[in-house]
């Protein structure tokens, strides 16, 4: 049976795609989901209609999809965990952590299920992960897995301020000599 997609099919085709697919597979799946509809004769005119929106839209979202892969490529987060003596990890990373460490560090949002992790990461180092953008845009990030102590001493290390030494320095007696010599109020 032939239908005109509404929306992009992954693995079929993208908004406006004629494709043939099985009969079931449109009447149960594709129809009722308003995913696509039956390609007669006046659907297929009122999509040479259509055309040039859709294909707008598309630009539209392949300049979006270009942004994204500059902001992605080739970047590298960092993600703490509990790691073993060996450099085992206590558990694995998740798509789902990489995809908040990605909007916590660049500012992207991506969704989980198209970060591609090439298998289980169990232990600390670099990774990459493949992250689906669009259709055949994909960028590659690197995922550095840390121990969760390192990275805690090491935001500590930067949030310490150094103390500055003023001119007058007073000792910590001089300091319980003054308070001492105070009158109570009551």
């Amino acid at each position: 049976m032939k239908v005109i997609l509404l929306q992009e099919l992954k693995g079929r085709g993208g908004e406006g795609d004629v494709i043939e697919v099985a009969h079931g597979f449109a009447v149960n799946y594709l129809l009722p989901r308003n995913i696509a509809i039956e390609a007669n004769k006046g659907n297929l005119k009122q999509l040479e209609q259509r055309k040039h929106v859709i294909e707008k839209r598309e630009s539209e979202r392949l300049d979006s999809a270009d942004k994204i892969l500059a902001a992605l490529d080739q970047k590298k987060i960092v993600i703490g965990a509990k790691v073993g003596e060996e450099g085992q990890l206590f558990g694995s990373i998740t798509a789902q952590q990489v995809a908040d460490a990605l909007k916590q560090s660049i500012g992207v949002d991506v969704d989980r299920r198209k970060i591609d992790l090439h298998g289980a990461i169990k232990s600390a180092g670099e990774h990459p992960v493949t992250v689906a953008i669009y259709r055949e845009t994909k960028a590659v990030v690197i995922v550095d897995v840390v121990d969760e102590k390192v990275l805690a001493a090491a935001a500590q290390a930067s949030a310490v301020e150094v103390p500055v030494a003023s001119e007058e320095v007073v000792s910590e007696d001089a300091l319980d000599e003054v308070a001492l010599d105070q009158p109570v109020e009551d």
